[in-house]
């Protein structure tokens, strides 16, 4: 048996199964209860002194998840495991990077500190929404693409006249990976925010008539912009509009837009945020397996640079 161990908090333990699965190890055994005024209590069941941790908690709302994610290491710290890795498949509060109007919080930053103070020695992540947050933390921290599963699950599809969109600016590299790799062109949909969650679409740089387009976003929130791009792509000559989309956030009624949309054929998404209910237009894929080859090389010491494959 390896000399490290695989726990799970609660917000996707889904996940966490099928990661330990895929290294033919069982979770740890962590009771996590609340008692009636919601305070979280966190034991683990088995002995951790000396061993090599790694706890799976995404951060997404509510904010009970990321606590639980501060305790569960405090917890560990204070069992003595020698190593303590925070595995967060999706770090919330990731959109509040910058000062970007006077007397707001830099929430990303604090966010990192919290974690770095309650004891974890290394983080992996998975698609930062952007990716100066890396410089957030004071310990390493190793930022994985879920691009390797989507694109693979896209190339099922067999499209052809491809064309990548990014809704933003800040999307353009990832897209232009995108489209290097599936071998399409690279299309930007600019876009306004006039207020939170709030997007105005401007104009459509590149051409997409008669073309196969991918939308391509690291998250979705309420889902208004993504099917408001989709159906201005599809009115300006696009041939059919699928999307990929690694954190499916999916706050209100992103869903039933989703479903509602006559623009969208595909939403291909990760599971690194289960999902409320089963959509018939949303294609699930797992990035179970590029965490546990994450862990096995941080437990061995060993580089997982390979796995960093938007970057190439």
């Amino acid at each position: 048996m390896p000399h490290y161990k695989v726990a799970s908090g609660r917000s996707n333990l889904v996940l966490a199964q099928k990661v330990a699965e895929h290294q033919g190890i069982h979770l740890s055994e962590v009771t996590i209860r609340n008692f009636c005024d919601g305070e979280i209590w966190v034991k683990y069941e088995e002995n951790v002194r000396g061993v090599d941790l790694f706890i799976i908690q995404s951060t997404f709302a509510p904010a009970d998840n990321l606590l639980e994610l501060l305790i569960m290491i405090d917890a560990a710290k204070r069992a003595s495991a020698r190593r303590v890795t925070a595995v967060i498949p999706y770090f919330g509060n990731a959109r509040q990077d910058r000062k970007d109007q006077p007397r707001v919080s830099i929430t990303a930053k604090l966010v990192a500190n919290l974690i770095a103070r309650a004891g974890a020695d290394r983080v992996i992540t998975v698609d930062l929404h952007s990716s100066q947050i890396q410089g957030f933390f004071d310990i390493p921290l190793d930022h994985l693409y879920a691009s390797p599963v989507l694109i693979k699950a896209l190339g099922k599809l067999k499209l052809s006249d491809l064309a990548i969109a990014s809704p933003d600016v800040g999307g353009v590299k990832t897209a232009r990976a995108y489209a290097k790799r599936m071998g399409g062109d690279l299309v930007l949909v600019d876009k306004r925010r006039p207020a939170h969650n709030v997007a105005e679409i401007v104009s459509i740089i590149g051409n997409v008539k008669d073309k196969n387009v991918v939308i391509v976003d690291d998250l979705i929130d309420t889902g208004s912009t993504f099917v408001q791009c989709a159906e201005v792509l599809k009115d300006s000559g696009a041939k059919s509009i699928n999307g990929v989309c690694v954190h499916p956030v999916f706050s209100g009624k992103a869903l039933d837009k989703i479903d509602n949309s006559k623009a969208i054929e595909n939403l291909f998404v990760t599971d690194t945020i289960p999902l409320i209910r089963e959509s018939k237009k949303i294609k699930v894929v797992s990035v179970a397996e590029l965490l546990g080859e994450a862990i096995i090389r941080t437990h061995d010491n060993r580089s997982i640079s390979s796995l960093f494959e938007i970057e190439r």
